[in-house]
């Protein structure tokens, strides 16, 4: 089966550099989770179009750095996956890390919960992190 990895851009001028890493990263990670990639997509937004998102679609009246929005059928995972790369600089500065890790890791929890890794509760936010941790290890 084919998989369509697709990145865009909504209402701010982003582009992610070296698509095609990201798009053998998170292949790599379905393989080690024996999961196939069907179809994702990823849109880039501002703060307030993810606060839209998330008012309209989720009744969260919040602002957060990413929203998925999950398709996924077996052990085939797609979905939408919409990030806020205001938030992402936010916290790269906040966590006194750099962008592109951020980014990254902002990237590979999406994909983790479309895999169907939770992190609603201590437990599974423990799990989540140490997964984010392990696949960015793997990205080159």
């Amino acid at each position: 089966m084919s998989h369509t990895i697709s990145f865009f851009s909504e209402d701010i001028d982003f582009e992610l550099g070296s698509s095609s890493i990201y798009i053998n990263w998170f292949s790599e990670a379905a393989s080690m989770e024996n999961k196939t990639i069907g179809e994702l997509t990823f849109i880039f937004c501002t703060d307030e179009y993810l606060h839209k998102v998330n008012q309209e679609y989720l009744n969260h009246d919040t602002y957060t750095d990413i929203i998925t929005f999950d398709y996924s059928s077996g052990d085939i995972i797609a979905g939408d996956v919409f990030i806020s790369v205001d938030r992402v600089k936010e916290n790269a500065e906040t966590f006194k890390c750099s962008f592109n890790s951020e980014i990254s890791r902002v990237l590979i929890h999406g994909v983790l919960h479309l895999m169907g890794y939770k992190d609603k509760q201590d437990e599974e936010k423990q799990i989540m992190r140490s997964k984010e941790d392990f696949y960015l290890t793997l990205l080159p």
